[in-house]
């Protein structure tokens, strides 16, 4: 019996590894596993795990292997809290030893040359993991592309900059971990998707929030341009003031006051475990650490370089969300109506209140509650990310194509508090697919229609650098000085307007000196 049992399960074992692919890489050889249509490589290395010594370094290549490497199971999340508290990780618990990326992949012929997918997830940099279900690559991947999610630092252990960091380092600066990290793994993604069926030479990177931020950022820096031939962002840029870079000497600072105010010299702290140093960064309140203008991922800010021509000439399709914030909290708890907008205005704008006044006019105290959310999500983030789109159009030939998701995902009706607009990061799913009744029980067929529409704009977009295909409503480019430019809205119906919010983006261009 005991020899049956034994030979069963080799019985197993061996068409278990027949069935499933291998593939090399630079490193050793992979073995993903094979589900339906699709081939899955989960918690691929693609640098050395940034620990002990390498604790505040940029990422380093991974080394070689002997064997098949198994990677059939999600890697480690980087180290972090669940902050927002919607994250779902299927992952390895949390660890610095989290520099890991997946593909999903309908074919793995080097001959098949398929277009790539890489995303980066949000979470402010603070939060975030590649194995989150709303980031899943399968969906796209079914529809003929190579899909990839990749981890990278996070929070004290990815921005954390200090003079002794600057010293060591060959490039003389500190922090940007994360950012280096991501850029690491397009470089690992641009020299080994051949053997996984993709075209290195037709990688296109995507994001929302931190990880839209990630993609302006990665579009900017001369250490990833080589690898990239389209850009979709999804609300966020890294431009005053969303988490746009300080100068080295800032951060650096930052760094000084952050150990002085924990009571640990520098020496002292880089020797602690990880998650005492995690610890001690959530116990001090600090949201995180800026990005650097390092002279090294960041020659300048994201303007100085667009201006200047040196970003990535490629394809951008970019947007954001029709109340990416409510607005409620500007009213600090008194009556939303208009005379109290009006002195929300008047305090936060005292300077150029009667200018303000008019770009943010609500008719009545019946649309007070959307204007006051307009108002809130530039802020926030809808500002940065125009900014982004209006500089290549200005500096590129290449084209770019701008939308606004508009479609209120449906939600209990009861509930206490109803959104004006699509909220922050309620596309994700839309735009990758990934929409369950199970997480979100209120949907109807409609959102999943709308979710069908928008990955056909996005695949053609990944597949030709033109989201256009049959169809579709026609999407057209942004040209150079329109006034009012196209926008196609996302929702229910899909349609092209021309642009009426130009004339706010333009004052809040001049209010953060970014129209220099």
């Amino acid at each position: 019996m005991k020899n049956y049992l034994s030979a069963i399960f080799l019985l197993i074992s061996f068409s278990f590894l027949a069935q499933n692919p291998v593939v090399e890489t630079n490193y050793g050889k992979l073995q993903g596993e094979k589900r339906g249509d699709l081939n899955y490589f989960l918690g691929i290395p693609y640098a050395k795990p940034p620990v002990d010594e390498l604790r505040w370094k940029a990422p380093q290549e991974p080394e070689d292997w002997d064997g098949v490497k198994a990677a059939r199971d999600f890697g480690p999340a980087a180290v972090q809290t669940n902050v927002f508290g919607d994250m779902i990780y299927r992952g390895d618990g949390k660890s610095e030893d989290c520099l890991y990326l997946n593909i999903w992949s309908p074919a793995l012929s080097s001959s098949e040359k398929l277009p790539v997918l890489v995303y980066f997830y949000g979470g402010g940099f603070v939060a975030g993991d590649g194995s989150e279900p709303r980031y899943d690559g399968a969906a796209l991947a079914k529809k003929g592309i190579v899909s990839v999610t990749v981890n990278y630092r996070l929070n004290i252990f990815g921005f954390f900059a200090h003079p002794e960091l600057s010293n060591e380092a060959d490039y003389g600066a500190s922090g940007n971990y994360g950012l280096l990290d991501q850029s690491a793994a397009l470089k690992w993604v641009y020299e080994n998707i051949e053997n996984f069926g993709g075209d290195p030479e037709m990688i296109t990177i995507a994001g929302e929030s931190a990880g839209s931020i990630s993609v302006s950022a990665q579009m900017a820096s001369p250490l990833s341009t080589e690898f990239l031939a389209g850009a979709i962002g999804e609300s966020g840029a890294s431009i005053k003031p969303t988490l746009a870079p300080v100068p080295q000497a800032e951060a650096e600072q930052g760094g000084v006051e952050f150990l002085e105010k924990a009571g640990y010299t520098f020496e002292e702290f880089r020797k602690l475990p990880a998650d005492t140093i995690y610890k001690i960064y959530q116990e001090s309140g600090q949201f995180g650490f800026p990005t650097v203008v390092d002279g090294y991922f960041f020659p300048k800010t994201l303007p100085e370089i667009f201006r200047a021509g040196e970003q990535a000439q490629i394809p951008l399709l970019v947007g954001w969300n029709s109340a990416e914030v409510g607005g409620e909290g500007l009213f600090q708890g008194k009556e939303i109506n208009k005379a109290n907008f009006q002195q929300v205005l008047k305090n936060m704008y005292p300077d150029h209140f009667e200018e303000v006044a008019e770009l943010y006019n609500p008719e009545n105290d019946e649309f007070v509650k959307m204007v006051a959310a307009d108002l809130a999500s530039d802020r926030f983030i809808s500002y940065s990310t125009w900014k982004w789109a209006a500089l290549q159009v200005a500096h590129s030939t290449a084209p770019v194509y701008r939308y606004l998701f508009s479609r209120i995902r449906p939600s209990d009706p009861n509930a206490p508090y109803q959104p004006v607009g699509a909220s922050h990061a309620s596309e994700i799913e839309y735009f990758l697919g990934n929409l369950s009744k199970e997480r979100f029980p209120y949907l109807t067929e409609t959102d999943f229609e709308i979710s069908e529409t928008i990955q056909q704009y996005l695949v053609n977009f990944i597949k030709t650098g033109n989201p256009n295909g049959e169809g579709l409503v026609k999407w057209p480019s942004v040209e150079k000085d329109e006034k009012m430019p196209p926008v196609l809205i996302m929702d229910e119906v899909f349609e092209v307007v021309p642009s009426k919010t130009e004339a706010r983006y333009q004052f809040l261009d001049s209010y953060y000196g970014n129209d220099q």
